[in-house]
């Protein structure tokens, strides 16, 4: 869609990502144009979502490498494939440690660590292969988009016969944080899901949990649907129970940062909750993540290391002075104000601030990639996605 927003854009070499620390308020873009702006953007969550920070890593990636092969005069590193192989592997491996929770990083570094073995296998010459890394790198971002769509629509048309939807009616869908086009390279996965029922005339009402502490559902989610004008309600967080007690929900639709061999999911925190009380109300709870969310390296979700953020994260909040105020540039006025007592920031001990939670199989009714659609079977606590990866 034509006014869809955009986490990325880039133009040749030149990269540029919204700050969505300062959304909904002020639309910022920053230029990203080194190995280490990446690590800190990514770090610091000015961009976020597992499928936009691998495509921001891979694309600075190859755009460093695209402005060397670009020089009258290589670097050293391109005179021999070993010595480019040294070159890149610690930057691959640094890239990584920006955010370890989310696999679809790891996933896209270790495809361009493939292609360096295998072009070097190949006989290639430092040149050859550096240019077959940069392709690559660019596709992990342009690849995004269609895989989106084709899950969106996987997910979508899968709830509407769970139903058995009829023409006239609608369906009403919660989702956790954000998962549309600011947290991919366009369209979205579980909001890519609500956005195809929108599109196809099958969304009643999307609801959405304002996501604390990082509030990505009041400022992105918020934002994504007001801009696609597609109704919406907002609720806190600790109000899921009561929503699925007061109003017909039809299905709760999640991301996921990584999923384990079994179907034990990872995601924004807050997610295992609202599938608890998903299943006490039998409301269907569906994960909308690709393939490369997948790590078959990863028997359940116990192995799945969980990113904990500083406490004072969970002590701040950010976002326009109220009643709101313009400064002389004409943009809203900006503040970040603490909400907790003095210093409660100052220890660990004292903010438990996990970024991701962990929901079992057992609560999942349905996994959806690119794919297809996975089921567990009829009385198993598991999913098997062989069929789906």
């Amino acid at each position: 869609m034509a006014n869809m927003l955009t986490s990325i854009r880039t133009e040749g070499d030149k990269i540029e990502i919204v700050n969505q620390l300062l959304l909904p308020h002020t639309t910022e873009y920053l230029e990203i144009s080194t190995i280490e702006e990446a690590h800190e953007a990514i770090k610091s969550m000015k961009i976020r979502g597992a499928p936009a920070i691998a495509s921001l890593a891979a694309l600075t990636f190859a755009a460093n490498l695209s402005k060397a092969l670009a020089l009258p005069d290589r670097p050293s590193f391109l005179s021999s494939p070993e010595d480019l192989e040294k070159h890149v592997t610690p930057i691959l491996h640094y890239l990584y440690t920006a955010r370890p929770t989310a696999v679809n990083l790891g996933a896209a570094t270790r495809r361009i660590a493939r292609t360096l073995q295998s072009s070097k296998d190949a006989g290639k010459d430092a040149v050859t292969i550096a240019r077959d890394l940069v392709t690559v790198a660019r596709l992990v971002s342009e690849e995004d988009y269609a895989r989106n769509k084709k899950m969106s629509e996987n997910g979508g048309l899968w709830l509407a016969a769970f139903h058995n939807l009829q023409a006239s009616e609608r369906l009403n869908v919660l989702t956790v944080c954000n998962t549309g086009s600011l947290a991919t390279s366009g369209y979205g996965t579980a909001l890519g899901l609500i956005t195809f029922l929108h599109e196809t005339q099958r969304l009643g009402r999307a609801y959405f949990t304002q996501t604390a502490p990082y509030h990505q559902g009041s400022r992105l989610t918020a934002l994504e649907l007001q801009t696609l004008r597609i109704p919406s309600t907002m609720i806190c967080d600790t109000m899921v129970g009561s929503l699925f007690q007061h109003r017909t929900v039809h299905a709760v639709a999640v991301g996921a940062d990584r999923i384990a061999q079994n179907g034990d999911t990872a995601n924004k925190i807050g997610t295992y909750n609202a599938a608890v009380l998903a299943a006490r109300h039998n409301i269907p709870f569906i994960v909308v993540a690709p393939i490369s969310t997948v790590d078959l390296d990863i028997k359940d979700g116990s192995q799945i290391p969980i990113e904990h953020r500083p406490p004072t994260e969970a002590c701040v909040v950010r976002g326009a002075l109220y009643p709101l105020r313009f400064g002389s540039d004409g943009r809203r006025e900006l503040a970040q104000v603490m909400f907790t007592p003095p210093d409660l920031e100052s220890d660990e001990e004292n903010v438990y601030n996990p970024s991701f939670d962990v929901t079992p199989a057992e609560l999942i009714t349905a996994i959806v990639t690119e794919k297809g659609v996975a089921l567990r079977r009829e009385g198993e606590k598991v999913f098997n996605l062989s069929g789906v990866v």
